[in-house]
């Protein structure tokens, strides 16, 4: 029975030592995407495309309709 309780020590200990160096590492940076920032303005012209075709066909329906 003594077996547990020192397995279930030694685990909780493990584990707030594998908490702790995910804590660290988030606050370091580790996780931080450098990737999309660099591509992102790639996407942001064919949204902008898009939005302002939806707003043109919206001003030629509005002006067939009058």
């Amino acid at each position: 029975m003594s077996v547990i309780y020192v397995l279930l020590s030694i685990s909780i200990i493990v584990a707030l030592f594998f908490f702790l160096a995910f804590i660290i590492s988030v606050k370091s940076g580790q996780y931080d995407d450098s990737y999309t920032p660099s591509i992102r303005m790639l996407f942001e012209d064919e949204l902008v495309q898009k939005s302002s075709e939806t707003q043109e066909s919206k001003k030629i329906e509005q002006t067939k309709m009058n």
